[in-house]
C-alpha cells in the first residue's frame, strides 16, 4: 500500500512540474547549491586549517573553496545556471560516448561493433538532450517526465 501512495505522489509531482516546469528546475538548483555552498566553506576551513602543515595543499583549499562557494551561491540565485552546467555535463558525456562508439566500432572484435553502434547513438541523443537542458524550461519538462515515469513504473511493478 505504501508503494502504491509513493506512486500516486511521483504522478501527481510529475504533473504539477511538466505544468509549471520551473518548479522542478528551482529545488534541484537550491539544494545543489546548498550542497555546494556548504563544501566550499568546509574546503574555505579546512584550507586554513591546513595552512601550517602543508602552504601548497592550504593554498589549493582555499580556492576551491572559495570557487564551490561561489558556484553554490550561483546555484541558489541561478537556476539558469544549474541548467548550463547540467548540460555541459550531459554534453561531455555525449562526446566521451560518441568517441568510445567509434572506437569500438573501429575495433575488430564481434560484439564491439554493435557495443560501439549503440554508444555511438546514445552519444548523439546525450548531445541532443544537452542542448535542450539548457533551458531550464527543458531541463524542469524533463524533470517532470522523469516523476511522472517513475511513478507510473512503480504502479506496475510488482512485489
Amino acid at each position: 500500500m505504501q508503494k502504491m501512495g509513493n506512486a500516486l505522489i511521483l504522478i501527481i509531482l510529475g504533473l504539477i512540474v511538466l505544468i509549471f516546469p520551473l518548479l522542478g528546475v528551482i529545488p534541484f538548483s537550491v539544494l545543489t547549491g546548498v550542497t555546494v555552498l556548504f563544501l566550499g566553506l568546509g574546503l574555505l576551513f579546512m584550507g586554513v586549517a591546513s595552512m601550517g602543515e602543508s602552504a601548497a595543499m592550504g593554498i589549493v583549499e582555499i580556492i576551491l573553496g572559495i570557487l564551490a562557494f561561489i558556484l553554490g551561491l550561483g546555484f541558489i540565485f541561478n537556476p539558469a545556471l544549474f541548467s548550463f552546467i547540467a548540460a555541459l555535463f550531459v554534453f561531455i558525456a555525449g562526446v566521451f560516448l560518441i568517441i568510445a562508439g567509434i572506437v569500438a566500432i573501429a575495433t575488430k572484435t564481434i560484439g564491439s561493433r554493435w557495443t560501439g553502434l549503440l554508444s555511438l547513438i546514445l552519444g548523439i541523443i546525450y548531445l541532443i538532450v544537452a542542448a535542450f537542458i539548457k533551458n531550464p524550461l527543458y531541463l524542469g519538462i524533463l524533470i517532470g517526465l522523469w516523476l511522472l515515469i517513475t511513478g507510473i513504473m512503480m504502479l506496475f511493478q510488482k512485489d
